[in-house]
């Protein structure tokens, strides 16, 4: 029993020294983004405009402009980051606990040549989120990679309250129903009632935090589990919140 209790000990020390060591290194990848956004030297028309000082608002770009430089999201934009979990650990079977990386090998006469994969999700909770995967040879690359396209391709998301169980005027859920598609996956998102949550998987519940929204029910088609095509469905949903329903 005390060799028992000594073991639970050590594990969930080790446990929390895990997580300790993942909030260091996410507060300097943070600090990293912040600097390079100071020492930025822009290249295109709208950078300049916005190291300037003339462009404050990001959804003027969005609206007219496509974005090139992800600096120009960091400027604008207080931007959280998460990582969904598209691949597994290897386990017996094929088992596994999900995890970021997913890793495909590719085989030749010099060996089996890895590659990782990362899908990243930031968004600033008010309105603005953006997907992207990024991939290459190592771990770290392809994650700096899917924050970069992410930044790149950040949407608005027009948020209301379009649930007939409430009659508020705040921006916790959706203005009306909208539905997304990326190859087999679909999502439908409808408004909820305040207090109702995020009724939806857990990796696109990722998604609908960083854009806002607190409360939404949900339906999903095709196959789920494919998280990479759930997750681009989601976004395509969200997109059409911009355009009014006819």
């Amino acid at each position: 029993m005390v060799e028992k209790k000594k073991q639970e000990g050590n594990e969930e020390a080790k446990a929390e020294e895990i997580l300790e060591e993942k909030l260091v290194e996410e507060e300097k990848a943070k600090e990293e983004r912040e600097d390079g956004a100071r020492s930025w030297n822009p290249k295109t028309k709208i950078g300049k405009q916005v190291k300037e000082g003339k462009i404050k608002n990001v959804d003027e770009i969005l609206d007219k402009y496509k974005i090139l430089e992800p600096e120009i999201v960091d400027s604008l934009l207080n931007l959280d980051v998460e990582f969904l979990n598209i691949g597994q650990s290897k386990g017996k079977f094929g088992g596994g606990k999900r995890r970021i990386w997913k890793q495909t090998q590719k085989k030749t006469a010099e060996g089996n040549i890895p590659t990782f994969a990362c899908m990243a999700v930031v968004g600033d909770e008010n309105g603005h989120v953006g997907i992207g995967l990024g991939k290459a040879k190592e771990t770290l690359p392809a994650r700096e990679k899917a924050i970069r396209r992410a930044k790149l391709d950040i949407i608005k998301v027009e948020r209301g309250c379009g649930s007939f169980d409430c009659s508020c005027n705040e921006k916790h859920s959706l203005p009306f129903i909208v539905e997304g598609k990326s190859g087999s996956s679909k999502v439908r998102l409808i408004p909820a009632p305040q207090g109702t949550g995020l009724v939806i998987g857990d990796e696109c519940k990722k998604i609908l935090r960083l854009a806002g929204i607190k409360d939404i029910y949900s339906e999903t088609f095709g196959q789920t589990r494919t998280t990479i095509n759930l997750a681009k469905a989601c976004i395509d949903a969200l997109k059409k919140t911009g355009k009014k329903k006819k």
